[in-house]
């Protein structure tokens, strides 16, 4: 099967979710600044849960680029990470209406690190099926950004308990980590 429908539907979910996320903030009843005060804490959570939509936007696009065509395994793999960031508008919306608490904070990480194992899942699915010696396989490697980032959200979780706010500075670390494209698959399909 050739991949452009995985990717036209992805973009559609993708951009689907970011359009509830956007939603989900309710505009306030007054009328001048100290209205939207309570709203800080939706508008933090929203930042950084669009800029980390964003960032599995950007490398699943150049995830595709080095994949020639996909199978059925391919499709559920994908699906399997498109149902966890669709996960995302939830605990964005319920961390930021509570202030951050450790509940939320928990379960924002814990759907980060889901998305994160199913972005993981859905490599090693292109890799089985383009070969170890593919594009795709060269460029990935040894993937360190993966495996430092699934170790950051599995010590944030727990550590909501104790401090939602450092919780937050890991995820908003491993946002940073991601936040400039991954080139290597750039820098492959180029060489």
């Amino acid at each position: 099967m050739v991949k452009g429908r995985l990717e036209a539907f992805s973009d559609g979910v993708i951009a689907i979710i970011i359009t509830i996320m956007v939603l989900e903030i309710k505009v306030p009843h007054g009328f001048n600044l100290a209205a939207l005060r309570p709203l800080i804490p939706v508008f933090l959570s929203y930042i950084m849960s669009f800029i980390y939509i964003g960032i599995y936007w950007n490398n699943h696009h150049h995830l595709l680029q080095a994949v020639r065509h996909v199978n059925g395994r391919i499709l559920w793999a994908n699906l399997h990470l498109l149902f966890w960031l669709s996960l995302i508008p939830f605990v964005t919306g319920w961390m930021g209406e509570n202030n951050f608490a450790a509940m939320p904070v928990a379960l924002y990480g814990t759907v980060l690190l889901l998305s994160a194992i199913a972005y993981f899942i859905l490599t090693r699915v292109l890799i089985y099926h383009h070969g170890k010696d593919s594009t795709l396989a060269i460029a990935l490697g040894g993937d360190s950004k993966g495996k430092i980032s699934l170790v950051f959200y599995a010590v944030a979780i727990p550590l909501a308990f104790l401090n939602s706010w450092f919780a937050c500075a890991l995820y908003v670390l491993v946002a940073f980590i991601w936040f400039i494209p991954d080139r290597r698959i750039e820098k492959t399909l180029i060489s």
